[in-house]
């Protein structure tokens, strides 16, 4: 043996750990940059400039009009100088600058292919990083500074910081230093501890991957070692159905073949076990010690970029955090205009910029500093009721700053695999051309099995008594009509011998120390399983098994059917021509042991096997019924071979094999040339179980006006089978299957035939999806949107990104992606609101989503109730806070005017603070449990979501409506409280306050839709606070004055004035026009 072997890795498989999880894959460049160069060339020699793209339906009856010209590149206009500088620029400008130095301070290692040596880590010539899994946003150094950074970075909580810092000067001073501090470190106190609860259930969930045990091999034996703690160069020990910890290099195998089944579910979403081969010299070795005797390495290239790894972490922020941002800004515009109003009523006089800040600081509750606090513990409440619903069970809520985003989606793109469908093949039909075999006639087609067998074994026996040869198959025997007996046998044999499906056995044994222990092994029925590369196989197999017939062993060149009468049947395996893509079909040329006969079996889809059977009136017509019925249909035929055929198809074969020029072509060729003319025996449906309730809550989000787009990387025939018996597609609705394009040229002529058509799905692969969105992007977005249903099949998890990012710029609308397997992940970042589902493709789009579902069927209550009902909750807590800022400063606006546009507060120190806390904080945080249907009601009409894509309970006009209300208010309660002022100033102050509190108390109970016991106890508790502390106000009240009828009527009659009205206009508008919700609870 040579003193060094070179090992070159298989990707995906396990064995020896080879280099880290997710920085340092083994992958090669992938076929992403062949395809990018080609299209390049493409679009160079095309001369496609000035090719037009019809993009209206008169044009296609005038060609010589209604055509758009589509120029190589679109140029966004871009703003120029000062308006491109405040519309955003210094924005961009900051963050280049933070890059620049990021990238001074931080040079990015250079990347290089490494050297790794087989057991012995120490040998690595380089220092490579640690194989743990990390989520958290921050560490110990950065997690202050980070959690300050996320809050000062909107404009509301920094305008607070300077308003507050301003208060060390004293000429700006104009009250206690509590009163802006105490406010403002509540929120900072509250965010951080939110922040802190947050990323420490993040390190839970990481501690708990990377603390994982795996068996490592080493000199001295065996070892556990955490998953972390695995090293590149570590020899470790995969066990049956334990997750890969690593990227790996398949050394070897208990299997005597060095034949090993993996899923790459956590890769590709596929949950079908592939057939994988070690590394033939390590697997020759006798034992597993000799591994280090041998003194090998494996030369990995250097890490490249590839779809099966991602790094780093995601922030997200709600659209109603940006929507109140942006309002934010336009209450400090009011906010600086009113100043300047005041100083120039104030004639300049004197240092008019100390009096315009001051008036600046006076006025600042306009821009109310709780809203953030607020709404930021409403978030929390919103994801605990989510969390405590018993009708959702499982579950959990991983962002706390977006539960309301569930209110706005437009758009919902899910995966199948998983998501819609569980990946479980249950056979339901077998038709023959003339009877038609369902789930609940498969005894007949048992019985005729068995009959059919008994008597071929009889046969056998009297042929083997009379020493008679067996007869070889003659290709041109006479057609006889044959039975249904015989017709059933043949078809059951055929879906048995077609397939590379490979049965496998448990060892009775722990796996230890004794390798191919093959003696150990039971292979009783109930100890085998079923592995290959398709459910549909295992499905076609196990079906064959429940009919009598049962595959119980299976290698390269054999396999051996067991019969109904316990008769074993062996078939040499002679060739296998295995499914791809472009075939749609795959074929298996056996010789049957007993009688010497060859036959060719094949099945596939029926569009590519109409062609190659003989003709029949049936076939079609069968098809589509069962497409209709959501079954995945396969052809199945068979052709008769003798022995000169075989041979001489042989000889070709194998030639064609040794072709250097055009090697691909030529072997198809031969093979299709025995594709000729072939029996058609039967075809077969399966069902994809999908899963509980798909049907109705793909109903309920459709009704609710979401579209549903169905991203999976599974085949064209597969996701158009799924799209309909899971009803994305209704069944009374056409579907326009885009034609395979490759070419910027043919795109354009495939869009303009898709633009002919309406009200029709759409179904398009990935490959064809990066050639229109190379060429014609914003074409081919405009017309997906109008489609009721979108399916992109054969997609790459960076193309399920890419197309959620373009629904995101081109339609500036809300959008939520649902998955269940590593190849998720990318999608349910890229999204606005992510969904995980904990299923068997294990935990990691769960953990990377903001929500986590144990079932499909959740999505429906978890949007149309708890989203809706937390935006709407939002939208309204928002609002009030704001209404609560903007009356007691409307307030200060009319005191100030009334005395001589003086810059003097009206209310100072406990007043200030206790108005924004103790007074009115409770039953205006109450309102996080308001509702204006019943969840049962939400869910049986959906439709009542449709309202909230429109924004219309947080838009401009609600807004102004509350900014109305707020000044004739304010106006109300410092005029009334003016006019019946008397002798004192203190009386007017204690007037106004009360009357502002009771004011905000009554609002607050005007505002709810359905009353909560708790709702209730925060108004008492309120007042009960408020009375019970006037005891103690003496600095501000005059307490005597406050105990008599005088100041009760006072009180009373300003109330009522600045709240009457607005009681009375809400009757009058539930009367005249009822929003769709009162329609229901009515």
């Amino acid at each position: 043996m040579a003193e060094q072997i070179p090992l070159y890795p298989v990707r995906s498989a396990a064995a020896a750990a080879s280099c880290k999880r997710a920085a340092y894959s083994a992958a090669g460049p992938g076929p992403g940059a062949e395809r990018s160069s080609r299209y390049q060339l493409e679009d160079e020699s095309a001369h496609l400039d000035e090719m037009p793209l019809m993009m209206s339906e008169e044009g296609f009856e005038n060609d010589e009009s209604d055509y758009h010209k589509l120029p190589r590149a679109r140029i966004l206009r871009r703003k120029r100088g000062l308006e491109w500088f405040v519309c955003g620029g210094w924005k961009f400008l900051c963050t280049s600058c933070c890059d620049w130095l990021i990238n001074i301070c931080q040079r990015k290692k250079e990347l290089k292919a490494r050297t790794v040596w087989l057991g012995y880590p120490e040998k690595c010539e380089e220092k490579h990083p640690r194989n743990s899994i990390k989520n958290q946003k921050y560490n110990v150094f950065t997690f202050i500074p980070g959690v300050l950074y996320e809050q000062f970075k909107f404009f509301l909580n920094l305008y607070f910081l300077v308003v507050s810092c301003s208060q060390f000067v004293p000429a700006l001073k104009i009250g206690y230093l509590y009163t802006y501090w105490a406010p403002l470190g509540f929120v900072l106190a509250v965010t951080i501890m939110r922040e802190a609860i947050d990323e420490f259930r993040r390190f839970q969930r990481d501690k708990e991957v990377n603390s994982q045990l795996y068996s490592k091999l080493t000199v001295r034996g065996k070892v556990q070692v955490k998953s972390s703690d695995i090293q590149v160069g570590d020899l470790i020990i995969v066990e049956k159905n334990q997750r890969i910890p690593s990227d790996m290099v398949f050394l070897r195998t208990s299997e005597k073949a060095g034949s090993c089944f993996i899923r790459t579910d956590q890769l590709d979403g596929e949950t079908d076990w592939k057939l994988k081969v070690a590394v033939s010299c390590t697997q020759r070795l006798p034992a597993l010690g000799d591994l280090f005797s041998i003194n090998a390495y494996v030369y990995a290239q250097k890490p490249q970029l590839d779809i099966h790894s991602f790094e780093g972490t995601f922030t997200r922020v709600g659209l109603l955090d940006l929507e109140l941002n942006q309002l934010t800004k336009a209450l400090f515009l009011a906010l600086v205009a009113l100043s300047v109003v005041m100083v120039t009523l104030q004639g300049f006089s004197g240092p008019w910029y100390r009096s315009l800040f001051r008036f600046l600081l006076l006025f600042s509750y306009i821009i109310p500093i709780s809203l953030r606090v607020n709404l930021d513990m409403g978030k929390a409440a919103y994801g605990w009721m989510i969390m405590k619903d018993e009708n959702i069970p499982g579950t959990v809520v991983r962002t706390s700053t977006i539960p309301e985003e569930l209110g706005r989606l437009v758009y919902l793109l899910t995966d199948k695999t998983g998501t819609l469908t569980r990946n479980e093949m249950v056979f339901k039909r077998l038709h023959l051309g003339t009877v038609s075999y369902g789930t609940d006639t498969m005894d007949e087609i048992q019985n005729q099995l068995m009959n059919s067998y008994s008597q071929t074994q009889s046969q056998t026996s009297g042929n083997n008594a009379s020493s008679t040869p067996p007869r070889k198959a003659q290709s041109s025997a006479p057609k006889v009509r044959k039975s249904v007996s015989s017709r059933v046998h043949e078809a059951v044999k055929a879906v048995a011998l077609c397939h590379n499906v490979t049965p496998v056995y448990e060892a009775r044994g722990a796996a230890g120390e004794t390798e191919f222990a093959e003696a150990d092994q039971d292979f009783s029925d109930d100890n085998r399983t079923y592995q290959a590369s398709s459910p549909d196989e295992v499905a076609l197999v196990q079906w064959t098994e429940s009919v009598g017939l049962t595959l119980v062993n299976r290698d390269l060149t054999s396999m051996q059917l067991r019969t109904p009468s316990g008769q074993i049947l062996t078939y040499c395996i002679l060739q296998t021509f295995p499914f791809t893509s472009e075939s749609k079909r795959m074929g298996v040329i056996v010789r049957d042991e007993s009688t010497a006969e060859i036959t060719f079996y094949m099945k596939g889809a029926d569009v590519a096997m109409s062609a190659v059977v003989q003709y029949n009136d049936w076939l079609g017509e069968e098809c589509g019924n069962m497409a209709r019925e959501g079954l995945r249909t396969l052809v199945v035929a068979k052709r008769a071979l003798t022995d000169e055929q075989y041979q001489d198809f042989e000889n070709r074969y194998n030639q064609a094999k040794l072709s250097i020029h055009d090697r691909t072509l030529k072997v198809a060729a031969v093979v299709e040339s025995l594709e000729r003319e072939m029996e058609l025996l039967c075809l077969t449906g399966v069902e994809d179980q999908l899963q509980t309730d798909v049907r109705p809550t793909l109903e309920m989000l459709r009704n609710a006006g979401l579209k549903i787009w169905m991203l999976t990387g599974d085949k064209l025939e597969t996701a158009t089978c799924i799209a309909k018996s899971s009803h994305l597609v209704s069944r009374t609705q056409d579907t326009h299957v885009f034609r395979p394009v490759t070419s910027r040229g043919e795109a354009h002529l495939e869009l303009n035939a898709f633009r002919r058509k309406h009200d029709c799905a759409l179904v398009i692969s990935g490959d064809s999806l990066e050639v229109c969105l190379k060429y014609y992007e914003h074409e081919f977005v405009e017309l997906a949107c109008q489609c009721p249903a979108v399916v992109c099949c054969r997609c790459t998890p960076t193309q399920k990104a890419h197309i959620v990012r373009l629904l995101q710029q081109h339609t500036g609308r809300r959008t939520c992606a649902i998955g269940d397997g590593g190849n998720d992940v990318s999608m349910i970042q890229a999204a606005d609101c992510g969904i995980g589902i904990e299923g068997k493709e294990g935990r990691q789009a769960s953990l990377a989503a903001d929500f986590s579902v144990s079932q499909f069927k959740h999505i429906g209550r978890l949007l149309v109730v708890h989203g809706r009902s937390s935006y709407k909750r939002s939208a309204a807590l928002s609002q009030f806070v704001m209404h609560r800022g903007l009356i007691i400063s409307t307030m200060q606006a009319v005191f100030s005017s009334v005395f001589y546009f003086a810059s003097v507060p009206l209310y100072q120190g406990f007043l200030m603070v206790g108005y924004a806390t103790v007074y009115t904080m409770f039953p205006v945080f109450s309102l996080v449990l308001d509702q204006d249907v019943k969840p049962e009601m939400a869910m049986l009409y959906p439709e009542l979501y449709k309202d909230l894509t429109k924004g219309r309970s947080l838009s401009c006009k609600t807004f102004l409506v509350w900014v109305l209300i707020s000044i004739y208010q304010g106006g109300i309660l410092m005029f009334g409280a003016l006019v019946l002022f008397e002798s004192e100033f203190v009386h007017v102050v204690a007037i106004s306050f009360t009357a502002l509190v009771l004011t905000e108390l009554l609002m607050v109970a005007l505002t709810v839709r359905t009353w909560h016991w708790l709702m209730a106890v925060a108004e008492l508790l309120s007042l009960g606070c408020y009375v019970a502390s006037l005891a103690f106000l003496n600095q501000y009240f005059d307490v005597p004055f406050i105990m008599t009828v005088t100041f009760v009527w006072k009180v009373s009659a300003i109330t009522v004035v600045s709240c009457l009205p607005l009681y009375v206009l809400k009757y009058l508008k539930r009367k005249l026009s009822p929003p769709s919700y009162s329609k229901l609870s009515s």
